[in-house]
């Protein structure tokens, strides 16, 4: 049985953080604002994979209340997403995901963010889709405020557990 879930994170740009996309450390004058590393994009693939195995969302499973996920790395919270599947009988086929973002380029750092977008899921850059584009100057994110994601995750459940 093919199944497919759905993701969508946002966050603010802040002064005096890190921008971490795809598990890269961007340079930018501004970071991501969150209780994690507040990385969209591995965080919206989460919600994906979680959603495609009928699961809740990252926020339930890792919640911004729970101290031990302050700063934490979100490649934690894919390699969990991906156990889970597992766990399901699953397989991950394929993620695609687009950033929405008014600056900085993210062309030079998309085939890192593949490799460890894979790495965390357990599976190949090939199988990781990215993408980039900007608002075109409209909204929260055309005004450099945030940065938003998109992803689409396919999984086969070849086993029912």
């Amino acid at each position: 049985m093919i199944r497919v879930g759905i993701g969508y994170d946002v966050h603010r740009l802040k002064t005096g953080r890190k921008l971490i996309l795809g598990g890269v450390d961007i340079p930018f004058e501004k970071g991501l604002d969150g209780h994690s590393d507040a990385d969209v994009l591995m965080h919206a693939i989460c919600d994906a994979v979680l959603g495609s195995i009928a699961l809740s969302d990252i926020g339930r499973l890792f919640p911004n209340t729970d101290p031990q996920w302050t700063n934490a790395s979100s490649k934690i919270f894919l390699q969990e997403a991906a156990r889970r599947v597992s766990e399901s009988g699953g397989g991950i086929i394929n993620i695609d995901s687009t950033i929405i973002a008014e600056a900085p380029k993210i062309s030079p750092y998309v085939e890192s963010m593949k490799s460890n977008i894979a790495t965390a899921l357990g599976i190949s850059p090939q199988q990781v889709g990215i993408k980039a584009t900007t608002n075109e100057g409209i909204g929260f994110a055309g005004r450099k405020e945030g940065i938003a994601a998109f992803a689409i995750a396919a999984i086969e459940i070849k086993s029912q557990k």
